[in-house]
């Protein structure tokens, strides 16, 4: 019942991503099918104005923060241990991103199961 609940909270996200990323210039809808899950791309200057805004609070209130993968840069400076575990924020993750002339982020919603425990995705793009 709990995973319905939270597929069907996960696909409205979704949609309404996909709805705001057709009336935005510079985000790319990204729908990986093969993969479960689907997303946008911002800009940098969306970017950084998600790093400088509530949005990365607000996600981690409605989705628990073991729930995100963050997909780092390797040239990052956010620490991660020799497992993957990302030791920061996701306004850490999507800051860090914004400090790059060129630095943009992805987030994809996956379909519960998909991608193990993760629920939501947040790569880094730069260089």
């Amino acid at each position: 019942m709990r995973t319905a609940i939270v597929g069907a909270v996960l696909s409205t996200a979704l949609a309404g991503l996909i709805a705001g990323a057709a009336q935005a210039d510079a985000v790319t809808p990204i729908v990986q099918p093969d993969q479960g899950r689907g997303g946008i791309g911002l800009s940098h200057d969306e970017t950084a104005a998600v790093a400088d805004g509530p949005l990365p609070a607000l996600l981690t209130e409605f989705v628990p923060s073991n729930r995100i993968g963050a997909g780092l840069r390797p040239d990052t400076q956010i620490y991660h241990d020799p497992q993957g575990r990302v030791h920061a924020s996701m306004r850490d993750v999507v800051s860090e991103a914004a400090q790059h002339s060129d630095g943009s982020i992805a987030v994809l919603v996956n379909v519960p199961g998909s991608h193990g425990t993760r629920l939501i995705d947040v790569y880094q793009r730069w260089g």
